[in-house]
């Protein structure tokens, strides 16, 4: 690879924008959210050596002129987690790397664990959970039986602590885990929270609230900000699934979220990113109502590179994982050239 540089108005422009969702060590990370704080430093001298980072909004200005630069870089963060104060933004400073932080506004100043978080603290911890377990959702009962799962050691837990729920479950606890994930996801706020108290009273030896793992609160997400080369974009305020709610519901996922972020920040949100993401996650509407809502790009999870023809309304990215960054400089090369 060679040196970044913006490259003017080139026909073959290419931007990678690249997504993260935390900076932490975990001793669980079922969707492999995480980036260890050592993992994103080598991340981001990679980047200063390799390529130019740059601004999502100037990436937006720039797709309205109809030029995009070359080999440049965008450094996103999605859902608005702690940690992105604590241990993402000094490690921005000092490499001089801006970064959009897509904030989820339902959950600013919750002393709750995102609700995927918590479903891991609740079936994946160490503990005891019933034998035989019941849940209703949307008129459907669901039955599983844990057997000896129920039960589960400090001994099991590390022997499967890097378990993904993307692959095959290990055990009776990743199948529920996977169960329960994908029944929650479709539904809406006040019926997960529901759904997720039921889960919640399952384990009478729960493992208290992780703080670690919670959302940024009002002043946080000020200071996070605070210096601008950290921007907040919106991500809906309940992290729904926008394609199973009606266009009613999305208007106001997607028109509050950027109101709320705006009076906390005090200035316009110009940047969205979609929950999930893929383009089964959302809909045309779901585009045309961030376009309403005065929205100047927004963010998909489908892989590719921005160009000069992308839709600033579906911009695709791509997901880091926990890799060193001499990994991570080969790969940029095999996404550029892509």
């Amino acid at each position: 690879m060679t040196a970044g540089g913006l490259g003017g108005d080139r026909p073959e422009g290419r931007v990678l924008i690249l997504l993260y969702h935390r900076v932490a060590t975990l001793k669980s990370d079922p969707w492999g959210l995480a980036v260890t704080p050592g993992r994103l430093a080598e991340h981001l001298e990679v980047l200063r050596e390799y390529t130019t980072p740059m601004k999502l909004g100037d990436l937006s200005v720039a797709l309205r002129d109809g030029r995009v630069p070359d080999r440049c870089v965008v450094v996103t963060f999605d859902d608005g987690y702690l940690d992105n104060l604590r241990n993402a933004k000094p490690l921005l400073e000092h490499h001089r790397v801006p970064a959009t932080v897509f904030v989820a506004s339902g959950f600013i100043g919750d002393r709750r664990e995102f609700w995927w978080d918590e479903l891991d603290r609740l079936l994946l911890q160490p503990g005891e959970l019933p034998r035989n377990l019941q849940l209703s959702v949307d008129g459907t009962t669901y039955n599983w039986e844990l057997g000896e799962a129920a039960g589960y050691t400090v001994e099991k837990f590390r022997s499967h602590r890097g378990w993904k729920a993307w692959k095959e479950s290990q055990t009776p606890r990743h199948e529920l885990y996977t169960s329960l994930y994908e029944l929650l996801r479709p539904l809406d706020a006040p019926q997960r929270r529901r759904k997720l108290a039921e889960v919640r009273r399952w384990r009478v030896d729960a493992p208290g609230l992780r703080p670690r793992h919670r959302p940024l609160s009002v002043e946080e997400i000020r200071t996070l900000h605070r210096g601008g080369l950290v921007e907040i974009g919106a991500h809906t305020v309940s992290h729904p699934l926008l394609a199973d709610l009606p266009v009613a519901l999305q208007r106001r996922e997607i028109f509050e979220s950027k109101s709320h972020l705006e009076q906390i920040l005090g200035h316009p949100v110009g940047s969205f990113a979609y929950p999930y993401g893929k383009p089964q996650d959302y809909t045309a509407e779901s585009v045309d109502l961030v376009r309403q809502a005065g929205f100047a790009c927004a963010c998909s999870t489908f892989v590719g590179l921005v160009r000069r023809s992308s839709d600033p309304f579906q911009l695709p990215r791509v997901r880091v994982r926990n890799v060193g960054g001499e990994r991570l400089e080969k790969q940029l090369g095999r996404w550029f050239e892509d």
